[in-house]
């Protein structure tokens, strides 16, 4: 692992092991946000795929009925009977918060009081088939909404964790390595610098002793060469 291009100095060992200290609590952090991220994707995606079969199995029954009842029906009575929906829905839109990530509510109201109120022809010239066709409609829309969400929040649950993920595999096989290597480079190079710095006191002080000794001795001899002349 390349290390980073930086000074060997104490500040910078200094600044390096604070910022390595931030990246090994923030991939921990990141780690749990994944590992939940992924329980939690696992759950909804189990639920989700039992919540489609429920909507494929209503939405089959719905075709079914339309099918017969288009049988049974001229075509101009079947559009004349749907040309004018005597019901209808608004769709609101909002947000929640799972683990950082927003995703969408989908809710829906209709237009009258009475929900029941969903037929918008008479009986007597359409079929029992059409009228359980638009019943079983009306009972699988919210479960269509509740799918669509449920979906869209499987996606956005899915993006992040591949978000998180590839965060995860920086910090753990980028950016500490590197803070490490960097780390450990600069306090070589720092201990390198303090055994070179004892070294040259060494020989200073071997050299400072050495001239003692040799100014002990010219003052020795200096005092013996007048202590002869003396006597």
């Amino acid at each position: 692992m390349a290390r980073l291009n930086v000074n060997p100095t104490r500040m910078v060992l200094t600044t390096l092991k604070k910022r390595l200290k931030v990246a090994v609590k923030g991939h921990k952090m990141l780690k749990d946000k994944r590992d939940e991220l992924m329980k939690q994707f696992l759950e909804l995606a189990r639920e989700n795929m039992t919540l489609r079969e429920q909507v494929e199995s209503q939405i089959k029954d719905v075709y079914s009925n339309f099918v017969i009842a288009s049988a049974v029906m001229s075509s101009e009575i079947l559009h004349e009977a749907l040309m004018y929906p005597k019901q209808g829905v608004s769709i609101e839109v909002s947000n929640k918060n799972v683990m950082s990530v927003d995703v969408p509510v989908f809710d829906f109201k209709t237009t009258t009081d009475d929900t029941a109120n969903i037929y918008p022809y008479g009986f007597a010239n359409t079929s029992g088939e059409l009228d359980s066709a638009i019943s079983n409609l009306s009972e699988v829309f919210p479960t269509m909404l509740e799918l669509a969400a449920m979906e869209k929040e499987v996606q956005l649950l899915a993006s992040e964790i591949e978000k998180t993920r590839r965060r995860v595999n920086a910090l753990e096989y980028v950016m500490i390595p590197q803070f490490e290597e960097t780390i450990k480079y600069i306090q070589m190079k720092l201990d390198e610098n303090e055994r070179g710095n004892q070294t040259r006191l060494m020989k200073v002080k071997d050299m400072m002793v050495q001239e003692a000794i040799l100014e002990k001795q010219e003052m020795d001899r200096v005092a013996y060469e007048e202590y002869k002349n003396n006597k």
